[in-house]
């Protein structure tokens, strides 16, 4: 079942938006998360060293929610230009 998207905002509301020291101020916090996110992937190997009773279920697990994360991030700095993308293709 396919979602429809329904978008409120008008093409210049959008871009005034994107413009916005609000939506700079967001995706420097998402930035941020996304690179805390790196930091802990990094540091999984040394944790998985420490750690010899680690499962590989619970590394795959743990990476697999690292992905899902970096990618969800990914997704809401993208949200702007998918609105605009949709209107574009609405007219």
């Amino acid at each position: 079942m396919a979602r429809e998207i329904k978008i409120y905002s008008t093409r210049d509301q959008i871009k005034d938006f994107k413009d916005s020291v609000l939506w700079k101020d967001i995706k420097r916090e998402l930035r941020s998360w996304r690179k805390g996110f790196d930091i802990e992937l990094k540091g999984m190997v040394d944790d998985i060293a420490d750690n010899p009773n680690i499962s590989t279920a619970s590394v795959l697990t743990h990476l697999g929610d690292l992905n899902g994360r970096v990618k969800a991030v990914d997704y809401l700095l993208s949200v702007p230009d998918i609105f605009l993308q949709i209107l574009e293709e609405e007219k």
